[in-house]
């Protein structure tokens, strides 16, 4: 069979050329055939896809809306500038390529804004401090978690590992920078080559600054990793030079553009940050929120973070535009279809119900009257003897005032070590290294020693560093000792935070057995050590740490202090070194040739408020005061002193400015207005009238006789004036602020019809008032606002201000407002109108009466006339001009350590009340000095004297000793 097959090849002698061409002819239909296939029967299903792939939509941002004040005042708006973009549109063969590429570029660009002195936007929670080190720039909490969470790509904080949930700087660093992040620092194996380093013009070495500012563009522009062709934000606000600069080299920096953009603008008063915010990058639990109203915020939003830009954010944002842009495979743009734009519309325009005015002049009232009661209690010692125990009475050491330009961080003593020191502070730091060694010899031995002595019986300076390392440090900022471990009913426990009867290294030896320190934090190995390892390791930790710890540092200046080994002269001649005060003041040479004292220094800076009571941080340091529109609820000042420059926290966030301003004693970021809850004190004598009047326990006819000493309750509660006042009636009883009257007000609602006294019953009656006159809820202002607290305990007390109550300045304004109106209870607002941008109106917001009091006539003329008695009684009026009513009052802090705070509320005209007013000063002494305040805001309002008189701009000088209350 095979040899016929052969002879047949043969017979019909087939040549190769004729096979090849079969086969082409073959391969050539079949080829044909899916050309037709392709383009004929599935060509327009093909097209359809491809074009979907290379045509998409992309935004463009809209101009946030501005606010206003109620007279058209422009608080907030926007300012046109330049912006420089990232895109990830390269072609890349490998990763390793794409980070080259990426990296190079984002370098290039870095080296081209930092020679114009531009920088990246660093909304980020990872800095370099000043020893070089990679640290966060918040605390430990929701902040930080939320940071680890969006850094490894978690959507809650609750998916973090354990390992990323305690990962430190460092080590975030090492995951972003490194091979399993973008590969910008490689050693080992990994490195990349000098040729490849060239070949994308990077340097050989990078500074760890440089590596996290590459770091966060890298960062940046992962966020929008899954929509490639969005350009991402990477600087903000960038000079015309830079915008030059990367113009003329786009060619090589591939996927860097520079767009036209704005940046949020405010007005320059600091009393108005706290009520307007301010703005920055969304985080994602904020995305998340704000999708839900308008799923077209974009990964790099900006929006509202606090203030009212965050209580309107949906309104002020605005609607972004859009276009459609072709782009090829890879992402890169290639053509702008300008048929398809549409424009963006700006957000709407916000009007407040504040006057910006009045808001900047009450700040500067009561930055003067906090001055002035600070001025007037300093005295030229180095301490106070506590053991006076009359909070009135309390003294404040020049040596404190110096202790507190180091404490608070007005003085950066960190500055001390650096090259350019100056003489007196070379000297001061020379003087600081051998305080330190000492004091490290100390702690060294209490920590190693075989029986150190127990906390009690150290001196004081002693006990402060060993209580500061236990309980500042290991506990409270490192978490070392774990507070959620610990026993807090273990006789050791007790021994230590109670009787102070053991020694810092007995606690510490005993809460490493019980495992209540947390060993990981300190040391890799800490699962593999032993107790006594685990103590080694612990001690060797301190020290380590404390070398770096600022704060230990400031301690340490404290006692330099005292000792005298440091003067006040010179912590005070580094006012000047380090700028903060002008050489040009006159006083400069004075001080340094010791013709003036450093006393004489001190208070003449506070005096002119060229130092500030709240860059001091001493008692008092800080105040607030709330206006309404008796009328309508509008509130037309909400003013806390400190404030803030929010321009300095848009935009490119000056993280220095925020790190001081969160580490700040005086905490500028908490609205002493809305946030701060403190007792009534005597302005609640009014609510205790209208129960007990409107309950029928007594009328303007009762009498009841002050002894000075109301002893029906355990402890007995004394009046002020502990002579008593005799026979009194309520006008009178307001007009005294008489305890006692007061306190058998809440005595006799307790009491049921046989007499029997009941603290319930009591308590139900005030709570029940509290309730109908709004002090049991916060007052609907549209910024942040603590929940008060109507008092739960200690019934007669709680009916003169004292128990649990706890009330903001706002709350106690929406009070006096409801005084004022014999009733009427508002919820508050800072919100006038709503206009589009053309100046439309949107909405007008009006009145929200939540509640009106049925109380009797008789009632609210009692109250109204023994208001006005109360305002006639008090020196701080004398010669107003004009009929004020008003409640002065007095919160205890703690009777001996803290002096009491002063507040004051009321309302003017007394015959036809326009505004009501509450004011507060911190550790302000006495109600006399709010009163003082008081009446300084209105002779500003009702313009009763020339405004020169008032806001002199010095510390005002007339401070109150004593007020009844």
């Amino acid at each position: 069979m095979g040899t016929k097959i052969k002879r047949f090849i043969k017979k019909i002698r087939i040549k190769r050329t004729t096979i090849l061409v079969v086969v082409f002819v073959l391969m050539s239909g079949i080829l044909v055939k899916q050309l037709f296939e392709l383009q004929i029967i599935q060509g327009q299903d093909y097209i359809s896809k491809f074009e979907s792939r290379i045509t998409k939509k992309r935004a463009i941002n809209s101009t946030r809306g501005n606010i206003f004040d109620r007279n058209g005042e422009e608080l907030a708006s926007n300012v046109l500038a330049y912006s420089v973009t990232f895109e990830d549109n390269g072609t890349y063969d490998t990763t390793r390529q794409k980070n080259l590429t990426l990296n190079g570029v984002a370098y290039r660009v870095l080296k081209i804004l930092e020679h114009n002195g531009d920088s990246i936007s660093r909304d980020f929670h990872i800095v370099l401090d000043d020893s070089g080190n990679y640290v966060f720039d918040v605390d430990e909490g929701f902040t930080l978690d939320r940071f680890r969470a969006d850094i490894y790509g978690q959507a809650l904080i609750d998916n973090l590992t354990e390992k990323q949930k305690s990962a430190t700087a460092d080590e975030m660093m090492e995951y972003l920078t490194g091979k399993s992040g973008f590969s910008i620092a490689l050693y080992g194996e990994d490195a990349y080559t000098k040729e490849e380093l060239e070949a994308y013009d990077l340097p050989e070495e990078l500074s760890k600054q440089e590596i996290l500012d590459l770091a966060i563009m890298r960062y940046e522009l992962s966020t929008n990793s899954f929509k490639k062709y969005m350009a991402v934000t990477i600087a903000t606000n960038v000079s015309e030079q830079s915008v030059a600069a990367i113009k003329e080299n786009q060619t090589e920096l591939q996927g860097i553009d520079i767009v036209e953009d704005s940046v949020r603008k405010y007005i320059d008063d600091p009393s108005l940050g706290p009520i307007l915010g301010y703005t920055g990058r969304a985080s994602s639990e904020e995305l998340t929120e704000l999708r839900k109203k308008n799923p077209e915020y974009t990964n790099d939003a900006i929006v509202g973070k606090v203030g009212i830009e965050k209580y309107m954010e949906t309104t002020l944002q605005g609607t972004d535009g859009e276009e459609t842009v072709t782009v090829d495979n890879l992402g890169k743009v290639l053509k702008i279809d300008d048929s398809t734009r549409v424009e963006p519309v700006a957000g709407n325009d916000v009007y407040l119900t504040v006057d910006s005015k009045w808001q900047s002049a009450i700040y500067q009232i009561l930055k003067q009257r906090v001055a002035g009661i600070l001025l007037s209690k300093i005295e030229a010692t180095k301490t106070y003897d506590y053991s006076v125990n009359n909070a009135a009475q309390i003294k404040i050491p020049i040596y404190d005032v110096y202790n507190a330009l180091i404490s608070n961080s007005v003085i950066d003593i960190r500055k001390f070590s650096e090259d350019t020191a100056s003489d007196t502070e070379k000297n001061l730091y020379a003087k600081f290294q051998q305080k330190q060694q000492q004091v490290f010899d100390i702690i060294t031995n209490r920590l190693t020693e075989e029986n150190p002595p127990a906390l009690k019986d150290e001196n004081d300076q002693v006990q402060e560093y060993l209580t500061y390392i236990c309980n500042d440090l290991l506990r409270d900022t490192l978490g070392v000792i774990s507070k959620n471990a610990i026993d807090t009913a273990d006789a050791t426990y007790k021994a230590w935070s109670q009787d102070e009867s053991i020694s810092l290294k007995d606690y510490l030896t005993y809460a490493t057995g019980q495992n209540w320190i947390d060993i990981s934090k300190i040391s890799s190995e800490g699962e593999y050590l032993d107790s006594e390892e685990a103590y080694k390791a612990l001690t060797d930790y301190i020290i380590t740490y404390l070398k770096t710890d600022n704060s230990f540092s400031k301690l340490l200046y404290k006692y330099m202090l005292q000792e005298d080994t440091i003067s006040g002269r010179e912590i005070c001649l580094v006012l000047y070194d380090q700028g903060i005060l002008s050489k040009d003041d006159g006083m400069y040479d004075s001080l340094a040739s010791g013709a003036m004292t450093a006393y004489d220094f001190m208070v003449n800076k506070i005096y002119t408020l060229e130092i500030e009571p709240a860059q001091l941080a001493l008692e008092p340091c800080s105040a607030s005061a709330v206006i309404t529109d008796v009328k309508t609820g509008d509130v037309l000042a909400c003013v806390s002193y400190p404030g803030y420059n929010n321009n300095l926290l848009v935009n490119d966030m000056d993280t220095d400015y925020y790190a001081k301003l969160s580490m700040d004693q005086s905490s500028p970021f908490f609205n002493k207005a809305t946030q701060q809850t403190t007792a009534p004190g005597s302005t609640f004598k009014i609510l205790s009238t209208i129960a007990g009047m409107s309950e029928g326990v007594i009328d303007d006819s009762t009498y009841i006789e002050c002894t000075g000493s109301f002893d029906l309750v355990t402890p007995p509660i004394n009046c002020w004036n502990i002579n008593g006042h005799g026979p009194i009636e309520i006008r009178e009883a307001i007009e005294q602020s008489c305890n006692y009257y007061f306190n058998m007000v809440g005595f006799k609602l307790g009491q049921d019809g046989e007499g029997n006294f009941s603290e319930n019953r009591s308590l139900a009656v005030l709570q029940k008032y509290a309730s109908l006159i709004g002090l049991d809820k916060k007052t609907g202002i549209e910024i942040t606002e603590s929940s008060p607290h109507v008092s739960d305990s200690l019934a007669v007390p709680s009916y003169i201000g004292q128990g649990t109550n706890a009330y903001t300045t706002s709350q106690l304004a929406r009070y006096a407002t409801a005084i004022a109106t014999s009733g009427t209870v508002y919820d508050l607002t800072l919100l006038g109108k709503l206009t589009d941008p053309r100046g439309n109106i949107l909405k007008e917001y009006e009145p929200d009466v939540i509640n009106t009091l049925d109380v009797d006539s008789s009632v609210w003329a009692d109250i109204h006339d023994g208001m006005y008695r109360v305002v006639q009684t008090h020196k701080q009026f004398d010669g107003l001009g004009m009929d004020v009513s008003g409640k002065t009052g007095t919160a205890e802090v703690d009777g001996v350590y803290h002096p009491n705070h002063g507040m004051f509320v009321g309302y003017a005209p007394s015959t036809d009340p326009q505004y009501a007013i509450a004011v507060r000063i911190e550790n302000g002494y006495t109600s006399g000095n709010a009163c003082l305040a008081a009446a300084d805001i209105f002779k500003y309002i009702f313009e009763l004297t020339d405004e020169g008189s008032i806001l002199t701009g010095v510390a005002s000088s007339d401070t109150s000793d004593t007020s009844n209350d």
